[in-house]
C-alpha cells in the first residue's frame, strides 16, 4: 500500500537540496538514504533519496541526479510516496498511519453518531480529520488529544470532545451569547461598585 510520506518545498542553496515537508511519524524510516520514493505527479519520480540533514529545525534532503539549484526547484510541490505493508503498524502506540484512520466512525462521548473520516489532511501546525456527516456534509476536526480523546480500532471509531461550534454553529452562537451576557453582567457589577453616573446632569450631593 503507498502512503505519502512528504511533500518537497523550496530549494535550499546551490547543490540540489530541497526543504521537506514532513507527513510521516517515522523519517528516519521513511526518508533515510537509500530509500526509493514513488512521486505524484507519478512522472517526476521514482526519486532516490542521496543525503538527509536537518537545518534550522526543517528536514533537508538531496536526491540522486539532482546536483543543482534548478533541478531542485523542479521537485517543488511534488509529494513523496513510500510502499508500506498494509499489516505493519507505528511502533508507538499512540500513533497511527493514515489507512487505519480513513473510513473510522467518529463520534461523542455519549455514542451520539458524527460521521465518517474520509480523508487525512496533514497540515504544518497539525493534522486533520475530514468527516463526512450523514447529511453529506464535512467537518474538520483537528487531530489533537484535546478533542481526539480515543482512538479504538477494533470498534472502528474515533471518540471525540469538540469545543463548542466545532461541529454545531450554534452551538457556537450560544456560546457567544452566553459570554456576552456574563460580559455585561461582569460590566454592570463594576458600575455599581463604582456608583453610577446621576442622570439628568445632575452631581452628587445635588437636591
Amino acid at each position: 500500500m503507498q502512503l505519502v510520506v512528504a511533500r518537497i518545498g523550496r530549494a535550499h542553496g546551490i547543490k540540489g537540496e530541497v526543504t521537506v515537508e514532513v507527513r510521516t511519524d517515522e523519517p528516519e524510516l521513511r526518508l533515510g538514504p537509500g530509500a526509493v520514493l514513488a512521486t505524484d505527479p507519478a512522472e517526476k519520480g521514482p526519486l532516490t533519496i542521496e543525503s538527509g540533514r536537518v537545518h534550522s529545525g526543517r528536514l533537508l534532503l538531496r536526491f540522486e541526479n539532482v546536483r543543482d539549484r534548478t533541478g531542485a526547484e523542479a521537485l517543488r510541490n511534488i509529494l513523496l510516496i513510500a510502499e508500506v505493508d498494509p499489516a505493519q503498524l507505528p511502533e508507538d502506540e499512540e500513533e497511527f498511519y493514515d489507512h487505519q484512520l480513513i473510513d473510522l466512525d467518529v463520534v461523542l462521548a455519549d455514542g451520539t453518531e458524527i460521521g465518517r473520516i474520509t480523508e487525512i489532511s496533514h497540515l504544518p501546525s497539525q493534522d486533520l480529520f475530514i468527516v463526512e456527516r450523514p447529511d453529506g456534509s464535512e467537518v474538520m476536526i483537528p487531530f489533537v488529544e484535546e478533542i481526539v480523546t480515543e482512538i479504538d480500532l477494533e470498534e472502528q471509531r474515533a471518540v471525540i470532545t469538540p469545543p463548542p461550534g466545532l461541529i454545531d454553529e450554534s452551538e457556537a452562537v450560544v456560546a457567544s451569547a452566553r459570554d456576552a451576557e456574563h460580559a455585561e453582567g461582569q460590566d454592570a457589577g463594576q458600575a455599581e461598585e463604582q456608583g453610577a453616573e446621576p442622570a439628568d446632569g445632575q452631581r452628587k450631593g445635588d437636591a
